[in-house]
């Protein structure tokens, strides 16, 4: 409780100077005689507002002085359709810059998804996880697009939360926040990883960008799931429908519409060639680095998976749909499990590692545990207490170490 009061008495808003109310009432900051940096952000907004409007009623002009036809889809380039992908390299690429997002928004959403855990680390990133854990469980596209409105709301209503968790209570009302004054405070770095208000760990405003971003892709993925319904969307830019997970792959022959990619009459097919003969190979490739990059238990089940496919590889290829599809999902059910464990070892590895390195150093070589999330005071906590201090050197090694973190970290734990 001591530590705690010194702790609040150096850093806390409610003790380091008088509180002006003004502040916390954006509308109302003084900007004295710094005008134009005070208003930097709003007149930033205010050009981009004026840009989109300007954009949108020249187009509503040019496309009524020409009779033209408002597009169905939002487009680059018109008259390019489906049918035109398979025609060289220049008409896939147009084809690709108006409808990427159309066939590979949901990966994008996933991959934006896992970015926002990965920057974070916290309480809500575990949100994060487990509802990417639930996206996923669903396995088929339709089943997701079913769900995706509740994602999408779950994002929205998060994202609202935290920022209003940003805001916290006036200052001025020169009260602190609950779990600051009880008996048994919170520390620091456990408030920062709740994400909660505090005058002494604000939690990072920062953060609400990564999940407006993740908002940003998810709405216009729905979007997608409601177009792709539509027979003029489907005719434009192609069907986004699965195949049958009871085909052979000997017979995929007699359901594909285009030629023989194979025999390589075009740059577009040595790209085909590439893409769906050593695709495989190469994911291989990058499960196998991801599970020497660091020796933890989670990364042998990466060595296991990776050793298996590359046993089974070629024969794998030729089962059926529906084993392969098995298989895979069992890898990308794993990856998720592991993106969510980390997630959650990260309390320990940020909030509590002096316990850690008292009580349970096999468990922070047993999985890596480290602190990548800069803003805790892990050297402080590391430091205090029983003898274990660990430097900042220690916990944030240089790249160029010979060492890793588990053999740095074995004389502290006493071995």
């Amino acid at each position: 409780l001591e530590g705690n009061m010194a702790e609040l008495l150096r850093r806390s808003v409610l003790y380091v100077k008088p509180v002006d109310p003004a502040i916390w009432c954006g509308a109302l900051r003084k900007c004295e005689d710094r005008i134009l940096p005070c208003l930097s952000n709003h007149l930033m907004v205010l050009g981009l507002l004026v840009f989109e409007v300007t954009v949108h009623r020249h187009q509503l002009y040019y496309r009524l002085h020409n009779n033209l036809k408002v597009p169905t889809f939002s487009i680059i380039f018109q008259g390019i359709t489906r049918q035109h992908l398979d025609q060289g390299i220049l008409p896939c690429i147009k084809y690709f810059i108006n409808y990427f997002f159309y066939k590979f928004g949901l990966e994008v959403c996933f991959v934006v998804a896992v970015n926002v855990i990965g920057q974070r680390m916290d309480f809500y990133s575990l949100l994060h996880s487990c509802a990417l854990m639930a996206v996923l469980s669903r396995r088929r596209r339709k089943a997701m697009g079913e769900v995706w409105p509740k994602y999408c709301c779950f994002t929205a209503s998060l994202m609202v939360l935290q920022y209003l968790l940003c805001i916290g209570i006036p200052p001025a009302l020169c009260v602190d926040y609950p779990w600051r004054t009880s008996s048994q405070a919170l520390t620091s770095n456990l408030i920062k990883w709740l994400y909660l208000p505090d005058f002494a760990m604000r939690p990072a405003p920062s953060f609400i960008l990564y999940d407006h971003l993740l908002l940003l892709c998810s709405t216009l993925q729905w979007q997608v799931f409601e177009e792709e319904n539509r027979a003029t969307v489907r005719l434009m830019a192609g069907e986004n429908v699965e195949i049958s997970r009871s085909l052979d792959p000997r017979s995929f022959s007699q359901y594909i519409p285009v030629n023989n990619f194979l025999q390589c009459r075009s740059y577009l097919d040595i790209a085909k060639v590439f893409v769906f003969s050593y695709f495989f190979w190469l994911v291989l490739c990058l499960i196998f680095i991801t599970g020497t990059t660091r020796i933890n238990i989670f990364c042998l089940g990466y060595l296991l998976a990776c050793f298996y496919f590359m046993l089974f590889g070629g024969s794998l290829l030729m089962q059926p749909v529906r084993n392969i599809l098995r298989l895979w999902d069992c890898l990308i059910g794993y990856t998720c499990f592991v993106i969510g464990m980390k997630n959650l070892l990260s309390l320990g590895s940020c909030a509590y590692l002096d316990h850690l390195l008292k009580n349970g150093c096999w468990l922070i070589q047993a999985f890596s545990m480290v602190c990548t999330i800069k803003g805790y005071d892990v050297c402080k906590s590391a430091g205090g207490g029983g003898g274990h201090r660990v430097g900042c050197d220690l916990l944030h090694r240089a790249l160029g170490s010979e060492k890793g973190f588990p053999q740095l970290l074995l004389p502290v734990c006493g071995v």
